[in-house]
């Protein structure tokens, strides 16, 4: 599969349904302070893909679980559970959500997708290799949809 790799905000691609790096599910999500990915959706999509996504309880480390897209554009949101118990990412569990979100945007007949930086920000993995990690996963993954992975870079003013 060919992946392109953009700089920019993950809530502005033009594709079917974006990832969410999300934690394993186990704090309810209105006890947290959404950063990041999660924050930006939660100010621009609203609460609604985060109380869907609480009805599914725990989820295993780099696992992932569709959602709605709330108020945003798409056709849904793909939550990775990418960091674990302690906010921590590994090359395992970036790996493993990369792949599991391929699985879902494979079953429903998504045609785009993108990414952010499963690991990196909120789960302290070094930005460098968590991009190096998910494009080497997302390339050795055989799919129809177009993949996008975004690299954060602020809007220029």
């Amino acid at each position: 599969m060919k992946c392109q790799l953009v700089q920019g905000d993950l809530l502005d691609q033009p594709v079917d349904v974006i990832v969410n790096s999300w934690n394993r599910n186990i704090i309810p999500w209105w006890l947290l302070l959404p950063q990041g990915v999660s924050g930006a959706i939660k100010k621009r999509g609203g609460l609604a893909p985060f109380r869907e996504l609480a009805k599914h309880g725990a989820m295993p480390l780099g696992s992932a679980v569709l959602t709605s897209a709330g108020k945003l554009p798409y056709r849904g949101i793909i939550h990775v559970a990418g960091i674990n118990m302690l906010w921590r990412a590994s090359e395992r569990s970036i790996r493993d959500s990369a792949t599991n979100a391929m699985v879902i945007a494979e079953e429903q007949n998504f045609r785009s997708i993108a990414f952010p930086l499963i690991g990196a920000g909120s789960g302290g993995f070094n930005t460098q290799r968590a991009k190096e990690i998910l494009l080497d996963q997302l390339s050795s993954i055989s799919s129809r949809a177009e993949v996008t992975v975004v690299e954060f870079a602020k809007a220029k003013k």
